[in-house]
């Protein structure tokens, strides 16, 4: 047999075993995260519900899904463990950092600069504007050539009418 005969082959099962490794790994570390499970903190289900642990057991959980309302969800059932800060933020909207640390300015002057310099800021501008060429506007010899292009074509229309235009 000839080695490029089983080349595809060999490179498809390097393939699929690095594949099922990787699933294999994913797959042990949410088993060992859902081992460490204990009451009080805060999960989202594979539903996406959040919830918190109340009770562990051996394959089921306990978790408080509102103030009150306990259900008994199975461990597979748990996508994420999240640490209390997010669970807090999501849950019961507490903001992500404290509202003293954020300063903003009375007004604008400070973010823009002082009115002098925008002064002379903006005159620069204006000469850069007026140095630079306008593709909007027409010149003289454009505009004669787009007269004489609109003579032509009534010439045409006239000539396809049968006579002139007034007819």
């Amino acid at each position: 047999m000839d080695i490029t005969i089983l080349l595809p082959f060999i490179v498809l099962i390097g393939a699929m075993f690095l594949m099922t490794r990787s699933a294999k790994n994913k797959q042990r570390q949410m088993t060992n995260m859902r081992d460490q499970l204990q009451p009080g903190s805060g999960v989202r289900t594979i539903g996406g519900m959040y919830a918190t642990v109340k009770e562990v057991h051996e394959d089921t959980l306990l978790l408080e899904v509102a103030p009150g309302v306990h259900a008994i969800y199975a461990k597979n059932s748990i996508g994420a463990v999240l640490d209390d800060a997010e669970y807090n933020r999501i849950v019961h909207g507490a903001p992500e950092f404290d509202d003293e640390d954020i300063s903003a300015p009375d007004d604008a002057s400070s973010l823009t600069g002082s009115a002098d310099d925008a002064g002379d800021e903006d005159a620069e501008d204006r000469k850069e504007t007026s140095d630079r060429i306008d593709l909007d506007k027409k010149d003289a010899a454009d505009d004669a050539e787009g007269d004489a292009g609109a003579a032509d074509t009534t010439d045409e229309d006239e000539k396809k009418n049968g006579g002139s235009a007034a007819k």
